[in-house]
């Protein structure tokens, strides 16, 4: 019997935005985070948000076809010289998020989504620094139940 994707385990696609949702609101109330995120988000933001992490985590790849893919996403957070820390606040967010979202509170899927932020954060934050480039089509990372999955 093959397991449900991270995705389908936490409900598809009206979880995922209730996930974006809730955590663009957690940030804006951060007082750290909410400069960054009072500053232009696109109206539709959390709809972005929302397929990225499906997409990563199982669910169809809307985000790519649409965005550009890990490379877009990269591309939008790069050179803005964000402090460190500001993933670790946003992994924060993202983690009380799943509660506000009512996503499901089963542990091993829990400490997935924990993981899988936590992984995220750090590779966001590499590109942080000014003058910070992404190279063009950068594979979509995708998160299982055991991590992150080989190429």
């Amino acid at each position: 019997m093959t397991r449900l994707s991270l995705y389908e385990f936490a409900g598809g696609h009206d979880a995922f935005l209730a996930l974006a949702t809730a955590c663009t609101e957690r940030c804006m109330q951060d007082p750290e985070l909410n400069h960054a995120f009072s500053q232009g988000l696109s109206p539709n933001h959390d709809e972005h948000l929302a397929a990225y992490w499906a997409e990563v985590l199982g669910g169809p790849p809307s985000y790519s076809r649409s965005f550009g893919g890990h490379s877009g996403m990269l591309t939008i957070h790069a050179a803005q010289g964000a402090p460190d820390e500001w993933g670790d606040r946003f992994e924060a967010c993202f983690v009380a998020a799943m509660d506000d979202a009512r996503l499901p509170t089963d542990p091993d899927f829990r400490k997935a989504l924990r993981d899988y932020m936590h992984w995220a954060t750090r590779d966001v934050n590499r590109y942080s620094p000014h003058g910070s480039r992404v190279e063009p089509n950068q594979p979509m990372p995708r998160w299982t139940w055991q991590g992150l999955e080989k190429p």
